[in-house]
């Protein structure tokens, strides 16, 4: 596979516009450059995360977001192997190259050995691409793990903890456009150039359906604010309320822990904020232009806090609680693990160093830090599943 060069379009992608006509609605596009399976950046399996990869993320810093994670998943797990008999299923959505879950898998091995005899470890992939390196990375996990969709979990619903760690933001959403009068759905455009050189560009589109408009009300969207000027965008997020129902019907019973960039209806469309949250990440390198080598960058955008809540109580999810990534870790025992590093060998100095390093990003407010843990639980009806989780309780309780 190869990339095309910057402001390129790719044969592909003109091939589907020429299927669909000139302009396809923005939500449409993403989808595509994200998850085709032959040419999307994660379904083809063209993106790497870590420190040396396109982009970094708290279990690819090492192995201590995983440690601190452990003991939520597990207070969890074993209050619902207490409720009943039977197997217990850690579930990650969009395991990105399966650190995460290896990690987890050795912390709860080594942790809570009796509890990981009645567990496995499920991922949840729908992008061919990045299951083959989860694949190749999980022979080495010490619990049993095997590869699923949510449609196929729900002939036989799990009892477990999902974990959704970054992997929402990546749902395809869609761009919406203030022109003064109306919102209208902002499109993909293929433009025709003086020397008849093809490009995209965005442009504004018709105007919402009554359905899509009647979601902007409870988001502060209307009526309309003269604060926001001509031109004014942001995103909606289409995609939240099948995932979580999805979600829902493949879990009997358990946890859901949504782990990602994510801020209040009230800071998300504020109207300073005019260009919404979209943002194309490639090679540690961030850009506000989603038109970029469609394919080659990986795009993002956040979750808006009150539209994840609507759409999993819809679901059926009961809302445990949420809070910033660096109240959570400190809750979990962040402090002492930075403690217990002054105690290592001067050898390990440079380990240490690096670990320190990773440790205090993972609760850097204008880093990871700023990340919301938000959880809910599902045919939790006994008060043991449906106490507030650790990650909400003061540090050292």
């Amino acid at each position: 596979m190869t990339v095309p060069p910057s402001g390129a379009l790719p044969a592909w992608l003109l091939q589907r516009f020429e299927a669909v006509g000139a302009a396809m609605p923005f939500r449409t596009y993403m989808e595509w450059v994200l998850h085709d399976p032959l040419h999307g950046a994660y379904g083809a399996g063209r993106l790497r995360i870590g420190p040396a990869g396109d982009f970094a993320t708290a279990p690819s810093l090492g192995p201590d977001f995983a440690a601190l994670l452990a003991p939520q998943l597990a207070e969890w797990l074993t209050a619902l192997a207490a409720a009943a008999p039977g197997a217990l299923a850690l579930v990650e959505a969009g395991p990105g190259e399966g650190s995460l879950a290896l990690q987890l898998a050795e912390a709860l091995v080594a942790g809570w050995p009796q509890l990981a005899q009645r567990l496995e470890l499920v991922l949840v992939e729908p992008n061919e691409g990045m299951a083959a390196r989860q694949r190749a990375l999980l022979q080495a996990s010490p619990l049993a793990c095997r590869w699923s969709s949510f449609a196929e979990l729900a002939k036989a619903p799990v009892r477990g903890v999902v974990l959704a760690h970054e992997v929402l933001d990546a749902l395809a959403v869609e761009r919406i456009e203030w022109d003064g009068a109306l919102w209208r759905q902002q499109m993909v455009v293929l433009h025709e150039g003086p020397q008849a050189e093809l490009s995209l560009r965005l442009e504004p589109g018709a105007p919402l359906e009554l359905a899509a408009a009647a979601q902007l009300e409870p988001l502060g969207l209307l009526p309309p604010s003269p604060q926001r000027p001509l031109g004014w965008c942001s995103e909606l997020h289409p995609g939240l309320a099948p995932w979580l129902a999805d979600c829902a019907a493949a879990v009997a019973e358990g946890q859901l822990l949504v782990i990602d960039y994510a801020l209040e209806a009230w800071r998300y469309y504020a109207p300073q904020r005019s260009g919404g949250t979209l943002m194309a990440y490639r090679g540690q390198q961030a850009s506000g232009d989603p038109l970029l080598e469609p394919g080659a960058w990986d795009l993002t955008a956040h979750l808006c806090i009150e539209s994840v809540d609507a759409a999993a109580a819809a679901s059926g999810w009961q809302p445990l609680g949420q809070c910033r990534q660096g109240q959570a870790l400190l809750a979990l025992g962040l402090a002492e693990r930075l403690h217990g590093l002054q105690q290592e060998a001067p050898a390990a100095l440079a380990t240490v160093l690096a670990r320190r390093e990773a440790l205090l990003r993972l609760v850097d407010p204008v880093a990871l830090g700023d990340f919301r843990w938000l959880a809910y639980g599902r045919g939790v009806d006994r008060p043991a599943l449906l106490a507030p989780p650790r990650f909400l309780q003061e540090p050292g309780r």
